[in-house]
């Protein structure tokens, strides 16, 4: 299958929800891509706020034997087992909230998990975005997009870009055309392989 092919019955995809609110703009959003991914292929949504996750503790260089929680080894796992990543958060001062942060926070701890091949197991992968946003001008998020570039490079994954809408009260983005048009092809972008900026500088030299 090419990149810029349709998701075939290979793809999974895994919606992860990092909003404080329930049923917000980002979600809308996603759920609106979602819609347009081939039937075949397998969704499976999370809601971090509905999970009794508490926030990272870095141990790896004191307790390297340590095993997740309960909690933690379902999301390690439904995160490990999907091919198709998709952080869906509004943008928060500029960024990720505090929830989906502390979510990729839990992927350097997921690195050191005896026999967790985490690492291993997500490269080749893609990541994607999703993010509602107050401001018309979308490159106000340069900073999420540029986070989750960075951290499917580091990976070795793909990087599918990140769908971005504009919206404050609940519900708005409906009325945000551009993203609603662009949701129903969203995933069928190509998706390179992400590079850190350093990289691609090397690369052209």
């Amino acid at each position: 299958m090419t990149l810029d092919e349709t998701p075939g019955p290979d793809r999974s995809f895994l919606f992860v929800l990092g909003s404080s609110r329930t049923d917000g703009n980002s979600e809308i959003l996603a759920r609106a891509a979602a819609e347009h991914l081939p039937a075949d292929v397998p969704q499976r949504w999370v809601d971090l706020n509905e999970l009794t996750l508490p926030d990272f503790r870095d141990g790896r260089h004191e307790d390297a034997g340590r095993r997740p929680g309960e909690t933690e080894e379902l999301l390690r796992r439904a995160t490990v087992e999907a091919t198709d990543v998709v952080i869906v958060s509004p943008l928060y001062w500029y960024s990720l909230s505090a929830q989906t942060k502390r979510y990729l926070d839990y992927w350097s701890g997921w690195l050191n998990v005896p026999g967790s091949d985490f690492k291993e197991r997500m490269a080749g992968g893609t990541l994607w975005g999703v993010t509602a946003l107050a401001h018309e001008e979308h490159e106000v998020a340069d900073g999420l997009v540029t986070g989750l570039n960075h951290s499917a490079a580091y990976l070795g994954m793909r990087f599918g870009g990140v769908l971005t809408g504009t919206a404050s009260r609940p519900g708005r983005v409906r009325a945000d055309e551009r993203a609603m048009i662009r949701a129903k092809t969203f995933f069928r972008g190509e998706a390179p392989l992400a590079r850190f900026p350093y990289e691609e500088a090397g690369a052209v030299a």
